[in-house]
């Protein structure tokens, strides 16, 4: 094997991506190596794979730059000397291809991409043909379910001594969607285990993790958590922050940019994170409707079947569960505001009865999976201990166990001093209120990085306002935040409004 010994330039910028490292063309050509070829660069023992990029006077002959993902992780220093020699393609890279044709790939070949993928031994573009094969020629159950195995094996699982472990999952897309705040303290309050891992945001306002965020930290060590939920039977915890399922991280990275959500890697996504926390019993929460991820009755059906199909090959007991999704969940949206909502509903307030009828529904279901309530009676249950306030006092345990104030009240949190409230401009009857623009305008706004942006929205679908009654209030951190909150909403208007029915005088 040829090798050849550069003088490394440090550059103190991440690509973000696939490891490149800078080649001057007079070295390449003398290396017999071209752009997006692979090298490996070696420093006093410590190894990586990199792609190559050529220039003609950003590094020198003679020299190699070196973006700070390689340099840190190898240890090195500007001016060192490190060895360099090509490298070979991956032979996941001929599996792709063999997806991109149409044929259906083993679980030996899909285990080899995932394994190619974590050591970032691919490059962006082919990890994304991968994604794009998958949306294109889709996976079966043999195919999803090895995948699902996969991104399992990619990272760490939590040993929780019980026999049964419960989880709920929504596939996602309604802004104000947070019952998993309110579902985890009711079914841990009836004795039921469930370590809750959520995800952060992504392209909506506030995921799981953001809102719980507010109230307590959600980045918590596997060890820690195992002994959360010896004590409490319960967590709400980033997944993200324990290294479960980690594959799944950089496929959603590679979906997000053309929003490519593959049914095979959809379900393999969701399920490896039920099967790393050890989940017996599961429910899936599938809104259905207008807006979103989801349009219609029938392609729900046609999903919940897979979910099932795919938890029985893995040794779950999973339930589905088809929700109202063409319009937000309650009144609020964003990660402080849904957290001032959530202790508010523990504590016995009454303030989005929507909100608490599905947390109630979803809960129940559990309940009744577990044997706690006859059949048909699980949501009463569930209903009855949000009630009784035992539901309050659990989740302030789970908040003082994750390192937050148990006495936190929902005036506490913060809510962002910049404020606007939009009123309407007829009246009229409100047909429509759109998900996405509704999850646009708030993240304009700044959340979820910033947890004090959000919105509380005033009307409701069916509902007859009149011309100047209030439709939201956007709050931010700074004005200038606001004024692009505005520009969305100017944009894309949220409210779709029939023909006016109240005269106007």
């Amino acid at each position: 094997m040829i090798q050849w010994k550069l003088k490394a330039k440090t550059i103190d910028l991440s690509t973000g991506g696939a490891k490149v490292a800078v080649v001057n063309k007079e070295d390449a050509q003398d290396m017999d190596i071209h752009g997006m070829d692979r090298i490996r660069i070696a420093v006093d023992g410590k190894e990586l794979t990199a792609v190559v990029d050529l220039t003609d006077s950003f590094v020198e002959p003679g020299t190699i730059g070196l973006f700070s993902d390689i340099y840190k992780p190898l240890g090195a220093k500007d001016g060192d000397q490190v060895v360099v020699y090509p490298v070979e393609k991956p032979v996941s890279v001929s599996y792709i291809r063999k997806k991109m044709d149409g044929e259906k790939l083993s679980a030996n070949e899909i285990d080899q991409i995932i394994k190619d993928l974590m050591d970032e031994k691919l490059t962006d573009v082919e990890a994304s043909a991968f994604v794009a094969a998958a949306y294109m020629r889709g996976f079966d159950m043999d195919e999803t379910t090895a995948l699902t195995n996969s991104i399992v094996n990619s990272g760490e699982t939590l040993n929780i001594p019980s026999k049964r472990i419960f989880d709920k999952h929504c596939i996602g897309g309604v802004p104000g969607n947070r019952t998993t705040m309110l579902l985890v303290p009711i079914v841990a309050s009836a004795g039921l285990v469930i370590p809750k891992t959520s995800s952060r945001a992504i392209t909506s306002p506030a995921g799981t993790a953001d809102t719980m965020e507010v109230l307590a930290p959600v980045e918590i060590e596997k060890e820690e958590i195992e002994k959360i939920v010896e004590k409490t039977g319960a967590c709400i915890v980033w997944g993200g922050a324990v290294n479960l399922a980690s594959a799944d991280d950089k496929l959603i990275k590679l979906r997000h940019p053309l929003s490519l959500d593959p049914r095979g890697m959809l379900l393999a996504s969701i399920m490896a994170k039920k099967k790393a926390v050890g989940a017996t019993d599961v429910i899936i929460d599938i809104p259905i409707g207008e807006g979103a991820k989801i349009p219609n009755r029938e392609e729900g059906l046609d999903l919940a079947e897979d979910f099932k199909k795919i938890g029985t090959r893995l040794g779950m007991n999973v339930k589905t569960i088809l929700t109202n999704g063409d319009h937000p969940i309650g009144k609020v949206v964003g990660p402080s505001i849904e957290a001032m909502e959530t202790l508010r509903i523990l504590s016995g307030e009454k303030t989005s009865i929507e909100l608490i009828e599905k947390s109630c529904d979803l809960a129940g279901v559990l309940l009744e999976m577990a044997g706690k309530a006859d059949p048909g009676h699980g949501k009463e249950l569930a209903c009855s201990i949000l009630n009784s306030g035992k539901a309050y006092e659990k989740m302030k345990e789970i908040i003082e166990m994750q390192g937050g104030n148990p006495n936190v009240k929902p005036d506490d949190l913060p809510l962002g001093q910049a404020t606007i409230t939009v009123t309407a401009e007829s009246s009229g009857k409100i047909e429509h209120i759109d998900n996405k623009v509704i999850s646009s305008i708030v993240r304009a706004a700044g959340a979820p990085k910033d947890k004090e942006a959000g919105m509380y929205i005033y009307v409701e679908e069916g509902e007859n306002i009149k011309r100047g009654d209030k439709l939201f209030t956007v709050y931010a951190k700074t004005e200038r935040k606001i004024d692009q909150a505005l520009d969305v909403y100017k944009n894309n208007n949220p409210f779709r409004f029939s023909k006016v029915i109240i005269e106007e005088l």
